[in-house]
């Protein structure tokens, strides 16, 4: 596919050995070239920086499904999903799909369709858009076709979840919002609150199911992570599977063990813009501070990753070299990608271009690709 050979002049340029002013970035045959060559691009009042990596976000789900039943070219929400992906500054998005107890649009059968879409469209989006298996972990009858299933959608980053309500059904307790969870998966509610009791009286039999499983996904090279982990024996546990990932720790001792044991740990930007989570867990701004992070994703807001970048640059608890290394180098490190995540020559030239003065997104551009462009931005490019 034909890209851009440019040489862009007088924007602030983020490049691996920090900010420069009225600094000047060559891009051709899809990467970032020493050297100028092409057709110069005046960006001034603008800055350059590394292309965003959400390496976690589920906000594709309001393009695939906006109505129960209402979407049915499900290829054609991943295309309006890379819309927004792309409008955002991402130019490498993971999507995350439930593989899920919970039905609906967290079925195992959905999720299989939700792969396939994202395969079909490989070819004809700029972004380059990966995938995520969700898996709950108390899914015992789903333990055995999983690795055959990951293998024919070609998935290779699985994380495992545990939504099961178990204090409320220890104690013997219907959870909140069961009749309403049961018809948006298509039970019966009674069907669907014994289905829970049969899963969660089962939970014995999952930490060996987990390491049978683990063990052979790691065999196959399938990157693998844990969902909020609340405690530092419960990522010890996954780091002894091989579980290297910690996304979303709840509490400060769960992330101060991944860090002492050397596991990746990711964080949701919405905590850092909101300023907590919405659940109550530990900060993330906290944890950043603390050097608790090595990368932030998008969750369920693709704005969040470049607004906390800015916001953790803005407040002065970062550098921007630093706070923008969360979602761009960082990202890139956890997922293995070392073609890119910064703007050294010969990676990828994956850039986003920020208006200056207010850091909104004027243009995006992934393998030297445009995926976004809008406003006066474009103007300068096309004259």
């Amino acid at each position: 596919m034909k890209t851009l050979e440019l040489t862009l002049q007088g924007a602030d340029v983020l490049l691996p050995e920090g900010l420069v002013n009225n600094g000047e970035l060559t891009i051709a045959e899809g990467r970032v070239a020493s050297g100028a060559t092409g057709r110069a691009v005046d960006l001034s009042g603008y800055q350059v920086l590394p292309g965003i990596i959400d390496l976690h976000g589920d906000g594709f789900e309001r393009h695939l499904a906006p109505r129960r039943g209402a979407m049915k070219q499900m290829d054609e929400g991943v295309i309006a999903a890379e819309a927004e992906l792309a409008a955002n500054g991402i130019t490498t998005a993971v999507l995350a799909q439930f593989h899920s107890w919970e039905g609906g649009l967290r079925s195992p059968d959905y999720a299989d369709e939700v792969f396939a879409a994202i395969a079909s469209v490989k070819e004809r989006v700029v972004t380059d858009i990966q995938a995520q298996l969700r898996f709950e972990t108390h899914m015992l009858g789903d333990y055995a076709d999983l690795p055959g299933r990951i293998a024919a959608t070609g998935v290779s980053y699985v994380v495992f979840n545990d939504h099961l309500p178990h204090d409320r059904l220890a104690d013997g307790k219907k959870p909140p919002r069961l009749v309403g969870q049961a018809l948006k998966a298509g039970r019966n509610p009674d069907v669907h609150w014994q289905m829970l009791k049969d899963m969660h009286a089962r939970t014995a039999e999952v930490p060996a199911a987990l390491d049978a499983i683990c063990a052979e996904l790691a065999a196959m090279g399938v990157r693998m992570g844990s969902h909020d982990d609340d405690s530092a024996n419960a990522r010890a546990l996954w780091r002894e599977r091989g579980v290297k990932i910690s996304e979303f720790p709840e509490t400060l001792d769960a992330a101060e063990a991944a860090r002492a044991g050397g596991d990746y740990i990711i964080l949701g930007s919405p905590n850092v813009v909101r300023g907590g989570s919405h659940k109550g867990n530990v900060s993330a701004v906290e944890l950043i501070a603390m050097g608790l992070c090595d990368a932030l994703a998008s969750d369920y807001h693709y704005p969040s990753p470049r607004r906390a970048a800015l916001m953790l640059a803005r407040t002065g608890l970062l550098d921007l070299v630093d706070a923008w290394r969360l979602v761009s180098k960082g990202p890139a490190v956890v997922l293995g990608l070392d073609d890119r995540g910064d703007l050294a020559a010969g990676k990828r030239a994956d850039i986003v271009i920020l208006e200056k003065d207010n850091g909104r997104v004027a243009a995006t551009l992934s393998g030297g690709r445009v995926s976004y462009m809008s406003g006066d931005v474009a103007a300068r490019f096309l004259v």
